[in-house]
């Protein structure tokens, strides 16, 4: 009794350290099955079609036409799965369609096409999503980053603009801060470095407020004499 005893605890402290070792490398599904227990099956893929079914059809490279199929629900059940959106049944509902436009924004933040990138190196700055970016044509050469830009009664200005005066370690005599970077673009607005957080509400002075990283990359890649083009507006003001 005492040998048989002692073999059927050794098999599941074997098995606790075979876990451990499968699961460090990412095989902890087929140890499951291989220990007799059973993998956590899908939910159902509901028939339902979602209030953005043809966004999300045509962000997956699906064919549009608006109506749920069973392709397009495990397409869209694949894509909540692997950004942990629930609940995972292939609705088109507005949490999925919100991560879709964010990946879309970080593939192409110009995909609207609202920032002119006909012009050679230029950085976009779109007050509404509160990001910022630098292309050169076509081509995103850095971002989308956040930013944080001017509070009512004190808007960052619309248009189009140019890099005109830079100053790396630069110190507002005006509102008694560091503005670390500062590349001014319109009237003592400027992109700069703040060390604070870019979510803090309630916004700026008018300038495009940048995590120190991000303001540093902007210095590297702009110079005097670069577009710069701001459009939208801020929630709130």
């Amino acid at each position: 009794m005492g040998t048989l005893s002692r073999r059927k605890t050794a098999r599941p402290a074997a098995a606790r350290r075979l876990g451990v070792l499968l699961g460090a490398l990412g095989l902890a599904a087929p140890l499951t099955l291989a220990m007799g227990g059973s993998a956590e099956a899908a939910p159902s893929c509901t028939t339902r079609t979602g209030p953005y079914q043809k966004e999300a059809e045509k962000f997956l490279g699906r064919p549009v036409d608006g109506r749920q199929s069973p392709a397009d629900c495990k397409a869209i059940q694949d894509f909540q799965t692997s950004r942990r959106i629930t609940p995972n049944i292939g609705f088109a509902g507005p949490i999925t369609w919100g991560v879709m436009q964010e990946e879309i924004t970080r593939r192409d933040p110009n995909a609207a096409g609202k920032c002119p990138v006909d012009r050679g190196r230029i950085a976009c700055v779109d007050l509404s999503r509160q990001i910022s970016w630098i292309q050169d044509g076509k081509a995103l050469k850095f971002g989308p980053v956040p930013v944080r830009t001017g509070r009512d009664g004190y808007e960052t200005r619309t248009g189009a603009k140019k890099i005109y005066w830079r100053s790396a370690d630069h110190w507002s005599t005006i509102y008694k801060v560091r503005m670390p970077y500062a590349q001014f673009f319109d009237g003592g607005q400027a992109f700069h470095a703040i060390d604070g957080s870019v979510w803090s509400p309630p916004g700026s002075h008018g300038c495009v407020n940048m995590r120190t990283a991000d303001a540093k990359t902007y210095w590297s890649m702009l110079g005097n004499g670069d577009d710069v083009f701001v459009y939208g507006r801020k929630p709130g003001t």
